[in-house]
């Protein structure tokens, strides 16, 4: 079974729609519907286990399967803290952090450095070191030249939230805040040194940014 069918066969067992575990989870109900349709198959971890305390189910039965359903949440004790899971992901050649004249070229992963993250991207999700200065900032979240981006291609960006785009006929790309200001989206760069870029039909979202650290060689 996958995550849409672990989670429906729970509600139908326990007679919960989506509106109600909805309410109980504190989970938009349009996002429980994103996932039993298949739309969103990794949703974020937070939200996975909002959702397993409501089914009394582990995390990490809901969303990846295997044979741990029975280590179930009890509503009357705390859910004592367990060892982060670490997952491991290629770094991609690069990408240009400024104007639309930016590119990402994509290398073989096989040969390419992995870097590990407690954060699950999906099973295609990748790292970009940033390069030049756009999302560099002097206040607030700020992404310097050389840190490392953890991309997931297979989640949906909400307004506020930072992205890879590209444009749909090249290899153009960019790293940008994803805004969406009355019903019309941006690429908004950090740096305000550098232009806001309206999202018309010729750019194109290739993943969500989940995750970020900077390379060690920079300590060493």
């Amino acid at each position: 079974m996958n995550i849409a069918e672990r989670l429906r066969s729970k509600m139908l067992a326990q007679g919960l729609n989506e509106s109600e575990l909805g309410r109980r989870a504190d989970v938009p109900q349009p996002t429980i519907n994103r996932i039993l349709s298949g739309e969103s198959a990794s949703p974020r971890r937070p939200t996975i286990e909002k959702i397993a305390r409501v089914l009394k189910v582990s995390p990490n039965w809901l969303m990846f399967g295997g044979a741990d359903e029975s280590k179930s949440f009890d509503a009357n004790i705390e859910m004592a803290l367990q060892p982060s899971r670490s997952f491991s992901y290629p770094e991609i050649s690069w990408v240009q952090a400024g104007t639309a004249s930016e590119a990402m070229e994509l290398c073989n992963v096989s040969a390419c450095a992995t870097h590990t993250s407690d954060v699950w991207a999906g099973e295609h999700g990748f790292w970009l070191k940033v390069m030049g200065p756009s999302m560099t900032s002097p206040v607030g979240p700020s992404f310097p030249e050389g840190f490392l981006i953890l991309v997931a291609p297979e989640f949906e960006p909400r307004s506020g939230q930072f992205v890879v785009a590209k444009l749909i006929d090249s290899n153009e790309a960019t790293f940008k805040q994803f805004i969406r200001d009355s019903g019309t989206y941006y690429l908004k760069p950090l740096n305000p040194s550098f232009p806001t870029i309206p999202m018309d039909d010729a750019w194109v979202v290739v993943g969500t940014v989940v995750d970020g650290k900077m390379p060690k060689s920079i300590f060493r």
